[in-house]
C-alpha cells in the first residue's frame, strides 16, 4: 500500500515535486526565463518521476541542468533517440539520469524525467529558455507561462499516441499539489510605463530614475488555475531599436557563440492618412472551430459567454465590416467540417443575410477539433483572380498534429494569408502563434475577462490596410567590421506589427567601442512611398548574456534533447524503481451562464446593411432609446430616409460608443461612404440635438 502523506497524485501517489521557482528576465522585446523545479523523494523506493509540460510555442530551451546535493550536472545536447538511450542504459545501470524532450507532435510540450532518485534525496532541476514577447492591440508586450496544457485532440487514423502528451497526468486547476513563485526584471531602451497580469502581482518596484529597468513578482498563493501573463507597456514603443549583445568569452572567435550579437525591432505606427486606406479586393475565409471544447465558458468569473456564443457575435461583427465586392465564406470544423457556402461568394445584401442565418444556428456540435482536413480543402480549391486570399483561424488550440498543420500552411504561404485566434486557457500557442508566422499574419490571444471581438477586427484592419513592404536593411558599420543577417527576410508589416531580426557581428569588434559605434538603416515602402529610418546605437558596451541560438550553445529542437548523467558517490542505486507521473492542472469546463440578451451595440450593427446604410424602423429607434416617431419626426423633409437613419446611427456610435470605436470603425466607414455616393447634402445638427 502506498504511503499517501505529503503531496499526490489524483491516484493517491506521492508527487515528487515540490515546487516550481521562474526568474524572468526581459530585455527589449525578448524575455529569459530560468525555471527551478524542486523534486523529493519521500518515499521507500528509488523514483522516476515523469513532468510533462507546456512552453511557449516559440521558445528556444537553452540550458538544462540538475543539482544534487552540492553537485551539478550541466546536460548536453544529443540526438533525440541517442538521448533516451543513454538515459535508459543509466537507469538500467542504477545511475541518476535526466531527460529534457520537446513533443513529436508539438513543439509546446515538452517532457521532464528524473529517473533514479534514491529515497529521501532531493534534487533540483533548472531549464532556461529564451521567447519573443507578442505584441498586443494596445501595444502592449505579452509574456505568458502557460500553466494548463489541455488534452490535445489526435485525428482519427493519424497514428499519434506515442509521444508526450499522451503521457500528460493532470488534475483540476487550483489543485495542483505544488507551488509556484515569480520574478521578473525588465529593462528597456525606453521608459517602462506599467506592468500588468491577470494574476496578482507585487507592486512594480523600478531600480533607476531614468525608469527603464524594474523589477516585479507574482502575489504569494498562485492558484494555478490559468496561465500567467505579463503585460509590459514602454514609451516611445514604436521608435526602433537595436539591442547589442557581448560574445561568450569562453567561446571561440569566429563561432556563432564567440561574436557579438544584435537584435533590431521594428513596430511601426502608419500616418492616420495611411489608416483610413481600405482595400474593397479580397477573399475572407472565417474557419471557425465548433468542437465540443468550444461550448465551455471565455473564462472562469460569473456571466462568462460561451465561446462558441463569443464567436457568433464576432462573425456578425466581421460579416457586417466586410467592404463590398469582396469574397467570403465560413467553414466551421471539428472532426469533420462544413462550408455555408459550396465555394466563396461575392459579398452582397443577399449573400450577407443568408451567413447571418446561419451564424445564428451555429453550434458548438462537430465533435473533436480536427484542423487539417479542412484546411486541406481550403488550399485546394483555387484563389479567385485580383482577390487576395486571407484566412481567419479560430480555435481553441487543442490538437496534437500541430506541426503537420504547420507544414501545411507554409507550403501555401505564397497564395494564402493566415490569422489566428487562440481562444480560452491552454490553446496551443505552438499551433496558434505557428500558423500566423508561417502564413504571413498575425496572432491572438483570447484569454481570461478579453473580448474576442477588438482583437479580431484588429487583425480584420491588417487585411484591409496597406503593409509596409519592400522591407530592406543596411548595416553601416566601421572598417574591418561586418554583419551576417541570421533571421529570414521580412516580408510585410502591418499596423500594430513587431518585427525582430538578428545578426551576428563579426571582424575587428573592438572598433564599435568608445567613441566609434554604428548605424544601421532601414527602407520599406509604405502605400506606394519609399520611407526609411536610420539610427546610431550599435556598440559593444555595457551588454547582456548572449541568446544562444542553436545546438553549437545548447538548444533543444524536436530532433534532439537534453541529457545528463549522475553517479552518486560512485555507487548504483539500489532497489526497484518506482514511476510517478507529476500532474498538470486542468482547466475545467464548467457550464456557461445562460446568454444574455444582445448588446445595444450589436443590435445596432446587426440592422446596418451590406452597404453600410440603415433602415428607419422601430428596431433602430429601440437602440437609440426613442420611438419610431421620436427618430423620424426632426427629419427635414429634403432628407432621404435612409440617409437620415444612418447618420443617427452613426452619431450614437460617435456620442455612446467611442470605448468600442475599434470593433465598429470598419463599419462606420462604410456608412459614411455611403452618405458621401448619396446626391445632396445633410447637416448632422439635428440628429445630435435629437439624441442628447
Amino acid at each position: 500500500m502506498v504511503n499517501c502523506c505529503g503531496l499526490v497524485t489524483v491516484k493517491k501517489e506521492p508527487v515528487p515535486l515540490k515546487s516550481i521557482a521562474v526568474e524572468v528576465s526581459v530585455q527589449g522585446h525578448v524575455a529569459t526565463v530560468s525555471s527551478t523545479l524542486q523534486y523529493e523523494n519521500q518515499e521507500e523506493s528509488p523514483l522516476e518521476a515523469i513532468f510533462v509540460f507546456p512552453l511557449p510555442g516559440e521558445a528556444a530551451v537553452c540550458r538544462f541542468s540538475a543539482k544534487i546535493g552540492q553537485s551539478e550536472v550541466v546536460a548536453e545536447v544529443q540526438e533525440k533517440q541517442k538521448a533516451q538511450e543513454q538515459y535508459e542504459d543509466a537507469l538500467s545501470s542504477g545511475l541518476q539520469a535526466f531527460l529534457l524532450e520537446e513533443s513529436d507532435e508539438s513543439p509546446d510540450v515538452f517532457k521532464l524525467s528524473v529517473g533514479s532518485l534514491p529515497p529521501g534525496e532531493k534534487a533540483s532541476v533548472s531549464l532556461d529558455y529564451v521567447t519573443e514577447l507578442a505584441v498586443q492591440a494596445d501595444d502592449g508586450l505579452r509574456l505568458c507561462l502557460p500553466a494548463v496544457l489541455n488534452p490535445r485532440y489526435q485525428p482519427q487514423g493519424s497514428g499519434i499516441g506515442s509521444g508526450s502528451s499522451a503521457l500528460v497526468s493532470s488534475v483540476p486547476a487550483g489543485s495542483v499539489p505544488y507551488s509556484l513563485s515569480l520574478s521578473a526584471r525588465v529593462s528597456s531602451p525606453h521608459p517602462i510605463s506599467r506592468v500588468e497580469s491577470n494574476c496578482p502581482l507585487d507592486p512594480l518596484n523600478y531600480l533607476n530614475t531614468e525608469k527603464t529597468q524594474a523589477m516585479v513578482s507574482l502575489a504569494a498563493g498562485h492558484q494555478f488555475d490559468r496561465d500567467v501573463e505579463l503585460l509590459l507597456y514602454y514609451q516611445d514603443t514604436h521608435q526602433p531599436t537595436a539591442i547589442v549583445e557581448a560574445a561568450q568569452t569562453s567561446a571561440k572567435p569566429g563561432s556563432l557563440m564567440g561574436d557579438p550579437m544584435v537584435m533590431l525591432s521594428m513596430y511601426p505606427e502608419f500616418p492616420k492618412d495611411v489608416m483610413s486606406l481600405m482595400t474593397s479586393h479580397g477573399e475572407f475565409l472565417f474557419v471557425m472551430d465548433r468542437s465540443g471544447s468550444m461550448s465551455c465558458p471565455m473564462h472562469n468569473g460569473s456571466g462568462a459567454q460561451d465561446r462558441i456564443g463569443s464567436a457568433r457575435d464576432t462573425l456578425l461583427l466581421l460579416l457586417k465590416s466586410l467592404p463590398m465586392g469582396c469574397y467570403f465564406n465560413i467553414i466551421g470544423f471539428g472532426s469533420r467540417y462544413k462550408s455555408f457556402f459550396p465555394k466563396s461568394v461575392e459579398y452582397s445584401q443577399k449573400t450577407m443575410n443568408e451567413a447571418l442565418q446561419k451564424v445564428k444556428a451555429m453550434r458548438a456540435d462537430l465533435g473533436g477539433t480536427e484542423i487539417l482536413q479542412p484546411l486541406k480543402h481550403i488550399y485546394s480549391q483555387p484563389c479567385l483572380p485580383d482577390q487576395p486570399r486571407q484566412l481567419f483561424l479560430f480555435t481553441d488550440g487543442e490538437v496534437r498534429n500541430t506541426k503537420e498543420v504547420l507544414d501545411l500552411v507554409k507550403a501555401n504561404a505564397s497564395s494564402h494569408r493566415c490569422f489566428s485566434f487562440g481562444i480560452g486557457e491552454g490553446a496551443s500557442s505552438a499551433l496558434i502563434s505557428g500558423v500566423a508566422k508561417q502564413g504571413g499574419g498575425h496572432a491572438q490571444f483570447i484569454t481570461g475577462q478579453d473580448r474576442m471581438q477588438p482583437k479580431v477586427m484588429q487583425s480584420l484592419r491588417f487585411a484591409l490596410q496597406p503593409a509596409v513592404v519592400d522591407i530592406s536593411v543596411k548595416w553601416n558599420v566601421p572598417k574591418g567590421v561586418s554583419v551576417t543577417t541570421l533571421s529570414p527576410p521580412i516580408r510585410m508589416l502591418f499596423q500594430g506589427q513587431r518585427a525582430l531580426l538578428y545578426a551576428q557581428i563579426t571582424g575587428e569588434v573592438g572598433a564599435l567601442s568608445g567613441d566609434t559605434e554604428g548605424s544601421v538603416t532601414v527602407e520599406y515602402s509604405l502605400a506606394e512611398q519609399p520611407k526609411q529610418h536610420c539610427f546610431y546605437c550599435l556598440q559593444c558596451a555595457g551588454l547582456e548574456k548572449v541568446v544562444e541560438l542553436s545546438v553549437q550553445s545548447g538548444v533543444s529542437s524536436a530532433f534532439t534533447a537534453f541529457i545528463a548523467v549522475h553517479k552518486v558517490d560512485g555507487k548504483a542505486v539500489q532497489g526497484p524503481m518506482l514511476c510517478r507521473q507529476v500532474p498538470t492542472p486542468s482547466f475545467d469546463c464548467p457550464a456557461p451562464a445562460s446568454n444574455p440578451a444582445m448588446d445595444p451595440l450589436l443590435q445596432l450593427i446587426s440592422l446596418q446593411k451590406a452597404s453600410g446604410s440603415w433602415v428607419l424602423e422601430a428596431a433602430l429607434a429601440e437602440v437609440l432609446g426613442k420611438t419610431e416617431e421620436e427618430v423620424a419626426k426632426p427629419k427635414p423633409a429634403p432628407v432621404d430616409q435612409e440617409v437620415w437613419a444612418t447618420v443617427l446611427a452613426l452619431v450614437w456610435l460617435y456620442g455612446f460608443k467611442m470605448e468600442d470605436q475599434e470593433e465598429w470603425q470598419f463599419l462606420a466607414m462604410k456608412a459614411v461612404s455611403w452618405i458621401q455616393a448619396q446626391k445632396g447634402t445633410i447637416s448632422w445638427l439635428g440628429s445630435t440635438v435629437l439624441l442628447k
